[in-house]
């Protein structure tokens, strides 16, 4: 066994010695198998209770340690450490929240939150979907399925966030010829779509990085590549948009 197999099993032991946590496990690329040497490591501590993040402070680990919700309601809070020269994140996932959210999701119900980092934000289901996708080290976890009532109810929520954001640049990006503002609200546009595809398809998103690829709007890449200031430029591009929105929107189950 090499140490990048051990090396886990060593920060899960540590982790799972503190305070009210419940449960360790492996996320993000590691955890399913498609990372590369310089990914980051991804671990999530489960607690149920008062877990005091000074606790993991006192660990000894070097980097930045934060607060109970300091990174959202959803998102918690966490700490970006290096331990034995890797790079790793550690995510809070308070318990008792990640049940509720479960309860609501398996009736269709879910609400959105900005995130640094997520253009689109993230929605309340990201912690199912961590769940589902995460290696657990230690602990039992819950393991929930993808709610039919969710692909029901998501897509069209994330497919009018998507249609608005990009009507909203045709007015106040596309005619006054502000390139930088119509790449944002373009790249928004599409991520948020992509939400809408994939919680049709019930495949679970973590974060954006493929977020375009696995739901069909690459395209949106070309598009972007070919932004500049003139109005006529930023017609043309939000038109092959548009066009590409509904060719994506068409084939939503």
């Amino acid at each position: 066994m090499n140490d990048d197999e051990i090396f886990p099993e060593r920060v899960a032991e540590r982790l799972a010695t503190l305070s009210d946590v419940c449960a360790v496990t492996l996320g993000g690329s590691r955890a399913l198998g498609t990372h590369t040497a310089e990914s980051d490591w991804d671990f999530a501590l489960y607690y149920r209770g008062d877990f005091d993040p000074a606790e993991l402070r006192e660990l000894g680990w070097p980097g930045e340690v934060s607060g109970i919700g300091d990174w959202g309601g959803v998102f918690n809070g966490g700490a970006w450490l290096t331990i034995e020269g890797r790079h790793v994140d550690v995510h809070y996932r308070d318990l008792d929240v990640v049940e509720r959210e479960v309860a609501e999701a398996r009736q269709g119900r879910f609400h959105w939150e900005p995130l640094m980092f997520h253009l689109a934000g993230i929605p309340s289901y990201l912690l199912l979907a961590e769940l589902a996708r995460n290696r657990v080290l230690r602990g039992s976890p819950p393991d929930p399925e993808y709610p039919e009532a969710l692909r029901a109810a998501a897509p069209p929520v994330w497919h009018e966030r998507a249609m608005l954001t990009l009507r909203y640049a045709e007015g106040a990006f596309v005619r006054p010829g502000r390139a930088t503002g119509f790449a944002g609200a373009l790249a928004t546009a599409a991520m948020q779509l992509a939400h809408a595809v994939l919680a049709a398809r019930g495949e679970w998103v973590t974060n954006e990085k493929w977020l375009l690829r696995q739901a069909g709007l690459e395209g949106v890449d070309g598009i972007v590549a070919g932004l500049g200031p003139a109005p006529e430029t930023l017609r043309r591009a939000f038109d092959e948009a548009n066009e590409l929105f509904g060719t994506v929107t068409a084939k939503i189950p």
